[in-house]
């Protein structure tokens, strides 16, 4: 019954736990730092095929051909004829990440879409302006921040002889591109390819392949961008003005893409991407790397959050389950294995085209882990507590805090120490217990035990055990004392005077009395502990423990009995009686002398 009561504890721990975590996770509030840490794991540079260069309209082009504002797009033009020159060497497609929207030089513009419809192999860049709006579906209004406010396009010229593909970037809630649009669907109708499909479906085209379907993740037409290079990767230091002044020969890029586009500071064509988010990258080595992936076929479905939730909520709940309550080691053991586990099959998953977080799990279950160690070091040192207190009711507790401290110690033997002693004893109990039942003299027992040993433990004494109605005590051990043979006489004092009014109530209760007969003594004597290692007792065995027992056997009630060496260490502190060698002690040659304490001298 109990068994099958912790398992429902444990069970509903699991669950609550578990809900608590996945509806954190499910908030969002660690969105940033997931896509970083996924980001950072997932996106790697490799290798690249060497089938993809960009040609960079950057600052020595600038300073060359002055501010791209400027520029005739005779400059475009002739950058096209240069690269199509020789038709057995041209590349197989030719990207323009720029856009020539509206009408300048007649001649010019004449040039240039002459120039991009002559060989087939050019792509111009277009791009569709959004905006959020109000809309409604099935009589609810919801706010779409998807809607096509504007479409940029080339003038007619250049449109009607060219290929067009759409140049918009997809930016995560943190500012980082992780997606690419793969077709923007426009208000007429129509659906734009983006300008990376285009020169990838001219490059398929040219070398015979097939073309390889991308999994899109969403009605946007999204999907996710494994990155083959980061900022810098395809760039060759080819400069635009460079091509146009002969110093690049166009036989380089035979059979490759081409990307002619913004790569210098102050053209602003830049953002964070998630290869690396330390530099930023060009918006033409974006199209670049998106080419490449759509080469390759390299793409990664994303598996839904709602999925991974429910995933995460099983594993969360499954782990509590199995750490409830568990030792350190093991726990540790079940974390490691389980959280680097997770980062393997993550690992594999991607290689086989899956994305997972990366994070959501092993944040999840090192919460958990250190929940449950926190909460076990909590119910450990409750019970640790509880343990104590109920073994300070067994031994002595200044042993049981000796042990605590110093596990050490809990080795048989003991050592030479000067100690105090007292031995107590009820007189009178034997003939009361004949004449009441047995709970009532298991009451006054108790109740007299009660007493001697609240004395003892009230004067810092350790109380080593009880021996049917006697009770032995010593002191200057297991801890050190400076005043223990004093403390020693205070105990059989107090024991004394407080058996008073103990005693009143037993004659008025069952008309006898009974009383205290005390020894005490005090010298060295072997401490430590005693017995076999499956039971051992701390006491203290000596020829100072059986004097200290005898003069108690001979001590009447209400009096007690030290030895001439108790009385002399505390000299005019205590009031004494000697009896002279009166009182035979056995073992003790003659002459032993016994005296009987009668107070304490109050110290000013």
């Amino acid at each position: 019954m109990r068994n099958k009561k912790d398992i429902w504890i444990r069970c509903f721990v699991a669950f609550l736990v578990a809900c608590i975590l996945t509806g954190v996770i499910a908030t969002g509030i660690f969105y940033k730092l997931d896509n970083t840490l996924n980001d950072s794991f997932y996106q790697k540079e490799r290798i690249l095929d060497g089938n993809i260069f960009v040609i960079g309209i950057d600052t020595k082009s600038l300073e060359e051909l002055g501010p791209y504002q400027t520029w005739p797009r005779e400059y475009m033009a002739k950058a096209i004829e240069i690269l199509n020159q020789d038709e057995e060497h041209r590349p197989a497609a030719i990207g323009i990440d720029v856009l020539y929207t509206g009408r300048t030089n007649d001649k010019d513009d004449k040039a240039l879409a002459k120039a991009a419809g002559k060989y087939g192999n050019v792509v111009m860049a277009t791009t569709a302006n959004f905006t959020s709006q109000l809309e409604e579906n099935n009589d609810m209004l919801y706010l779409n921040d998807y809607t096509i406010e504007s479409y940029e396009e080339p003038y007619k010229e250049l449109k009607e002889n060219s290929i067009q593909g759409h140049i918009n970037s997809m930016y995560d809630k943190d500012g980082v591109i992780r997606h690419l649009i793969r077709t923007i669907d426009l208000p007429n109708g129509e659906s734009v390819n983006s300008l990376n499909y285009e020169l990838y479906r001219l490059y398929a085209k040219e070398h015979g392949l097939k073309l390889n379907e991308v999994p899109v993740n969403s009605e946007r037409h999204t999907w996710y961008l494994s990155y083959s290079g980061g900022p810098g990767a395809y760039n060759d230091g080819f400069s635009f003005s460079d091509l146009l002044s002969g110093n690049i020969s166009p036989e380089i890029f035979e059979g490759a893409v081409v990307l002619i586009g913004a790569y210098a500071p102050g053209l602003m064509d830049y953002c964070t991407t998630a290869i690396d988010h330390s530099q930023v990258m060009y918006g033409v080595e974006i199209h670049a790397n998106a080419i490449d992936a759509l080469i390759r076929n390299d793409f990664k479905k994303e598996i839904s959050d709602e999925m991974q939730l429910v995933l995460l909520f099983i594993v969360c709940f499954l782990f509590l389950f199995l750490l409830y309550r568990k030792k350190i080691l093991f726990s540790s053991i079940v974390w490691l294995l389980s959280g680097f586990s997770y980062i393997g099959i993550a690992y594999f998953s991607y290689q086989q085209g899956y994305l997972l977080h990366i994070s959501w799990i092993p944040f999840s279950i090192t919460v958990i882990y250190i929940g449950m160690i926190a909460w076990n070091y909590v119910l450990e040192t409750m019970e640790k507590h509880r343990v104590t207190n109920t073994f300070k009711h067994y031994v002595a507790p200044e042993v049981v805090n000796k042990i605590l401290e110093n596990q050490e110690e809990l080795e048989l033997g003991g050592k030479m120490t000067d100690i105090a002693v007292l031995f107590v004893d009820i007189r009178g109990f034997t003939p009361m217990s004949e004449i009441l039942s047995p709970l009532e003299v298991v009451e006054i027992l108790n109740r007299y035990l009660d007493l001697t040993s609240r004395c003892i433990l009230r004067n810092k004494g350790t109380l080593d055990k009880f021996v049917g109605d006697a009770t032995m005590a010593f002191f200057n051990a297991p801890i050190e004392q400076e005043d223990y043979v004093y403390q020693a006489v205070k105990t059989a004092w107090d024991m004394v005077q407080e058996s008073h009014a103990l005693n009143q109530e037993l004659i008025e209760k069952y008309g006898r009395s009974v009383g205290f007969g005390i020894g005490v003594h005090c010298g060295p004597a072997v401490v430590g502990n005693i017995g076999a290692k499956i039971r051992m007792d701390y006491t203290a065995i000596g020829d100072t423990v059986n004097t200290a027992a005898r003069l108690e056997s001979n001590a009447p009630a209400g009096q007690i009995l030290i030895s001439r060496e108790v009385a002399n260490r505390l000299e005019g502190r205590i009031k004494v009686t000697s009896l002279g060698d009166t009182i035979k002690l056995k073992g003790k040659a003659e002459g032993f002398e016994v005296l009987r304490m009668e107070g304490l001298i109050e110290e000013t």
